[in-house]
């Protein structure tokens, strides 16, 4: 299939399902609660069932929020909104009522999608004071709370016995006339790590670009029908353009069941290829690395080695006859075991949303749980790089993707240009023309290209911390350290304007009451930092950055701003 020539999005999936077996499970819930499966003739039927809906209750261009957890009736409703002419709008669920009221008051949406009964009640305030919105569909049956607007309940498209006598690939021609590259996909909200949240104008041709770039990464990785498993929120970018890297590449989708019960549902869905974001990752190192130090003799060395060779073989060094023997029986006694805890057919991990610190990019990959860093953002698709896994530089985010222009400015900020950068911001002319100049979207990120073309993030243009004595300082690096060691679980570094650095320290459970070994692990890191770089003090506290508390955005980077606002008294006693 020739992503370049397709107009739309819909023409890709219609592409697909003429090319599959229709009577194969593409989309499968694991959540015992709704535990559904749906054919590639299903999903159809169901986009098409549900589009007919949409379009008596929209015009063309207008927005439709969609509001629910992962499931496939998410995929189902964001197809169908496109074939209907409306434009998505992704929530996400944890989102606090004064979240919702922004958002909808901003994007003025006519038709609301919700998954339950609990999400309605959460909106029903809002729902109520908004003459702009006409409908209300819900995916599951629910008690009516809303006193203005009808509900459209699921039963009038979610009936498999109905069987249609056109095609969504009939539909789509119809609609290929208005649906171009450059028409409007999907406006996705950013996560608001420094204040109100901007809505992101993705275009069709901006997420096909990226499929191209996607579709090349995964290629060496796909043997057979690749399965994923979906559990990180499809409101955000890069689970919902993984979406549609679902379809081009023919896969089996799972959808988790929620984040508690995710190594339970790895086990289940055995899957081949995982997105995930960093603070994944770092959880995952911190215990594979508290049970591996619980080894000792004979196990203990065999852990080393597998970790040892296992660097040597990511940095392409050579190894002995001695060292090859060595590594084959790692291979078969430790990396074989560790896979199988993740259903035994993991082909790679791909992290992004955020920056992978290098020693878990290392570990991971020595211990035989390849891990593909990307970079992108939001306003671009959204990725730009990604590492390929025949050449994984862990300290990179790999060369940027076909179709992607990248340059770093004189001030080391990345720039960007291609199909794949934002139509702008929503009703935000203003703030668009100051990140999108002359075709270049200025990320906000720093970086540099190394001999290879391999992008390296270096640190975010905002969240640099400026001393007293103007030296610039990355909190980033800092924090990755910190939270490395297993005495601790979160952490923020302060001191804009100050003569030195101090932290926030959130202590692992079993830590909390601990100060002296969590002044111990400081002592050590500082060891390995330079003066500017060395943390002074400590405030511990015994609340998690979490998204319930607002201070962690839904894919669990620290909100900076928040943390500063509600610790203030806290940190500035530490001067």
């Amino acid at each position: 299939m020739n992503l370049e020539n397709l107009n739309n999005l819909i023409e890709l999936f219609s592409l697909q399902v003429i090319k599959q077996n229709k009577k194969d499970v593409f989309l499968e819930s694991l959540n015992p609660l709704n535990k559904k499966t749906y054919t590639w003739e299903e999903t159809q039927n169901n986009i098409l069932k549900l589009s007919k809906i949409i379009r008596e209750n929209i015009k063309e261009d207008e927005r439709c929020l969609l509001v629910s957890e992962n499931r496939p009736e998410w995929f189902i409703s964001d197809m169908a909104i496109m074939l209907s002419g409306g434009i998505t709008v992704p929530a996400y669920t944890t989102y606090t009522e004064d979240d919702y009221k922004y958002l909808i008051e901003d994007c003025e949406p006519s038709l609301l999608i919700v998954s339950n009964n609990e999400m309605l009640k959460k909106l029903n305030n809002i729902i109520n004071e908004k003459k702009f919105i006409k409908k209300i569909i819900t995916l599951d049956e629910v008690n009516k709370v809303t006193n203005n607007l009808n509900i459209i309940n699921k039963n009038k498209f979610l009936d498999f016995n109905t069987i249609l006598k056109n095609n969504l690939f009939e539909e789509d021609k119809i609609q290929n006339n208005r649906l171009k590259r450059t028409s409007p996909a999907c406006i996705i909200y950013t996560s608001g790590t420094g204040g109100n949240p901007k809505g992101v104008v993705l275009s069709h041709g901006g997420i096909l670009n990226n499929l191209v770039g996607a579709s090349e990464i995964l290629k060496p990785l796909i043997d057979t029908r690749p399965v994923f498993l979906t559990w990180l929120p499809l409101s955000h970018s890069y689970e919902h353009s993984v979406q549609f890297v679902q379809i081009a590449v023919g896969a089996k989708v799972f959808y988790a069941e929620k984040i508690e019960k995710l190594l339970e549902n790895i086990s289940e869905a055995k899957p081949t290829i995982m997105t995930a974001v960093p603070r994944f990752y770092q959880n995952l190192y911190n215990k594979i690395n508290i049970n591996l130090k619980k080894q000792s003799g004979f196990k203990a060395q065999l852990i080393n080695a597998t970790i040892q060779l296992g660097k040597k073989k990511l940095l392409n060094q050579k190894m002995t006859v001695k060292e090859k023997f060595v590594n084959m029986i790692t291979e078969a006694l430790v990396r074989k075991k560790i896979k199988k805890q993740f259903g035994g057919n993991l082909k790679a991990f791909v992290s992004g949303g955020g920056a992978l610190d290098k020693e878990i990019g290392e570990f991971l990959n020595s211990v035989g749980l390849p891990t593909l860093q990307g970079y992108g953002l939001t306003e671009t698709s959204p990725v730009v790089s990604c590492n390929p896994i025949d050449k994984i530089k862990v300290e990179t985010v790999g060369p940027p993707f076909k179709g992607n222009q990248v340059k770093i400015a004189d001030d080391g900020e990345i720039l960007v240009k291609g199909e794949n950068v934002m139509l702008g911001y929503w009703n935000k002319k203003e703030e668009t023309d100051e990140v999108i100049i002359d075709g270049w979207l200025h990320t906000g990120d720093i970086g540099e290209i190394d001999p290879e073309g391999y992008l390296k993030i270096t640190d975010r243009k905002k969240d640099i911390i400026v001393s007293a004595g103007g030296d610039n300082i990355s909190p980033a690096k800092i924090e990755n350290m910190i939270t490395n060691e297993p005495e601790i679980d979160q952490c923020m570094v302060y001191g804009d304007k100050k003569n030195y650095l101090v932290a926030l320290i959130v202590p692992s459970k079993d830590f909390l009451r601990e100060k002296e070994k969590i002044d111990n692990v400081i002592e050590k890191i500082n060891k390995k930092l330079t003066l500017l770089e060395k943390i002074k003090k400590i405030q511990l506290i015994d609340e998690n950055f979490s998204i319930e508390n607002g201070l962690m955005t839904p894919t669990m980077k620290v909100k900076r701003k928040k943390v500063t606002e509600k610790y203030k008294n806290r940190l500035e006693k530490l001067y």
